[in-house]
């Protein structure tokens, strides 16, 4: 190792430590630390130290030396820069500020090791610090809780602002405009949003609060609203529908949402008549069954191709294009046949009570009460015709019903107010489809990467900003996982054209070699997008300490592996924009 100063024309020399190698039968040198803002006296020890001792390690010379504490860097280097290229900063505040830097730290924190505000705050204080985030952003070492929870209260007015302004980057006149709702569980009893609900997470008697995500056609998130625990999914269409034409300033759009989103209420009451209003969802099964029992749904439809267009006078004015997915159907027949015997089991348990020697089950009232608990216990009281008496019952299939529910088994509808000029039935049913998007959004949002839930927060504001900040780390996510795509598992081959949009989409050849391999065809190692931020990670920045006379010190950062630096070079050419 040597110093070596490098003159610079208008400005004070540069002081740079570095070591000679060989490589490919060359000499060649690399920079281990910059020494230009150290004390003169001090660069002058560590020149004759050098001089006495060039390779400290081969000279017994290595405790002139130590790593004093070496924290990852790699992972916090590589969000922060993409959250620079996606201007974040600028989105939340023209100013930078201390309530800036600590949410810019807390989406990033979402991303690299998601937890409490508490377990946040202390990762983020210089003498717990898991990472280099707080240096990075510029934090106070003694950083508290409370710091963080001001910072939220001071982003949740922003928001409103902040969701137009990414409108305006992702969404244009005539745009795509995904909507779906999810929930999440509460742990705690005193939040206003807190209620119990419909629950989604399998967290039966737990509180819950909801919230909606539009998503433009890609799947970028745009914006989200938090609902409380136990509002009706369609009754959130309306405020939706008020955001993205009033204060996002889009008047022609096309909505895509689930069958259980757009009801025929919703249709009638907000959606109908709407100039410049599209939308797509699909119909329940109880709609298909009287347009089988119509005539409208035969077998012939599907002769040539899995879908056909047909109309009905109870849609007026709509397409309804009919699906028919012949392994849903098989798969729809055999759940069918299993849940039966189910069901039939219960039954026979019962049927014992009744048949025993000791204490036989007797009277109709009580042997309908033991039967009203378990009939519909896998939804199928439909197809069991059931006749009590004071003494037993007898339970039959009621093979009509199960023959008019397996005529449409594998079959799903898809209705839309478009006409063909603007999407073909092919393209409506591919957009209907696109709603797995927003399902992704929501599972690395709720499981897999963000883990929002469980929600801790008391404050309905801060319930609302800890949802917002989560719906901004995915932000990121999304864009870091799309330059990414060819070293992760995630398929590159999107937009590949599909000859059967109804039956279930198949990975590309590309996709299936990383799965078989886990390489790419450059033989490099696929990720997950965890074991990408952990490989990034082992970049780590070393504080080393001289033993020289006022122990001088200086940072120096790992030297990246060529599959590092591959990915920091495709998260480089991701486009900066402007707020």
């Amino acid at each position: 190792m040597f110093i070596e100063t490098v003159r610079n024309r208008n400005s004070p020399p540069c002081i740079l430590l570095r070591e000679t190698y060989r490589s490919e039968g060359k000499v060649k040198h690399r920079t281990l630390a910059n020494f230009s803002k150290l004390p003169a006296h001090v660069i002058a020890g560590i020149r004759s130290l050098l001089k006495t001792h060039p390779d400290p390690v081969a000279s017994g010379a290595a405790g002139a030396f130590r790593i004093q504490r070496s924290l990852p860097h790699g992972h916090v280097a590589a969000v922060l820069s993409v959250m620079n290229s996606l201007g974040l900063g600028s989105l939340l505040g023209s100013k930078k500020s201390p309530e800036r830097q600590i949410c810019l730290a807390l989406i990033a924190s979402r991303i690299l090791s998601p937890g409490s505000k508490l377990a946040t705050s202390r990762s983020l204080r210089a003498e717990t610090a898991s990472d280099t985030l707080a240096q990075e952003c510029g934090l106070p070492e003694d950083l508290h809780e409370n710091d963080l929870y001001a910072a939220m209260d001071w982003l949740l007015p922003r928001q409103a602002r902040i969701e137009k302004a990414l409108a305006r980057r992702h969404l244009h006149e005539g745009a795509l405009v995904l909507y779906d709702l999810t929930s999440s569980y509460f742990e705690g009893t005193t939040c206003p949003l807190a209620k119990l609900g419909h629950n989604r997470d399998g967290k039966p008697g737990k509180l819950q609060v909801e919230y909606g995500l539009l998503c433009n056609a890609v799947g970028v998130p745009v914006a989200v609203e938090v609902f409380e625990g136990n509002i009706a999914d369609p009754m959130t269409l309306g405020s939706q529908i008020q955001k993205v034409r009033g204060r996002f300033g889009i008047n022609t759009l096309i909505l895509v949402g689930d069958r259980g989103m757009i009801t025929q209420a919703r249709i009638d009451e907000e959606l109908r008549d709407v100039e410049g209003l599209e939308w797509i969802t699909a119909l329940r099964s109880s709609a298909i069954l009287k347009l089988a029992d119509q005539g409208l749904i035969e077998p012939s439809l599907f002769d040539q191709t899995h879908l056909a267009q047909i109309h009905s006078p109870d849609f007026p004015g709509e397409r309804l294009i009919v699906c028919r997915n012949p392994l849903l159907a098989r798969s729809r027949a055999y759940k069918r046949e299993d849940l039966l015997a189910a069901t039939e089991k219960e039954l026979t348990k019962i049927h014992a009570a009744t048949q025993r020697e000791k204490n036989p089950l007797r009277g109709k009232a009580a042997i309908g009460l033991k039967l009203g608990r378990v009939i519909n216990k896998h939804k199928m009281a439909k197809h069991f015709r059931l006749t009590i008496t004071d003494t037993g019952f007898a339970a039959e299939r009621r093979a009509d019903s199960i023959a008019r529910e397996a005529a449409i088994d594998g079959i799903y509808v898809v209705r839309t107010s478009t006409g063909e000029d603007l999407l073909s039935a092919s393209e409506t049913v591919e957009r209907y489809k696109d709603l797995s998007l927003v399902e992704n959004a929501f599972r690395s949002i709720k499981t897999v990467d963000l883990k929002v839930r469980p929600i801790h927060h008391r404050d309905s504001g801060r319930v609302r900003c800890h949802i917002f900040l989560c719906l901004l780390a995915y932000y990121v996510e999304w864009h870091m996982r799309a330059a990414l795509k060819s070293l992760l598992f995630d398929d590159e081959d999107t937009k590949a054209p599909r000859t059967d949009v109804v039956a279930k989409k198949q990975p590309s050849p590309s996709a299936r070699s990383k799965t078989q391999t886990k390489r790419t065809p450059e033989g490099a190692p696929v990720h997950s997008f965890q074991t990408l931020l952990k490989d990034l990670a082992t970049l780590c920045r070393n504080t080393i300490v001289s033993s020289l006379p006022g122990n001088p010190s200086w940072q120096q950062e790992t030297e990246a592996t060529p599959h590092q630096k591959t990915i920091l070079e495709l998260l480089r050419q991701i486009p900066a924009c402007s707020q």
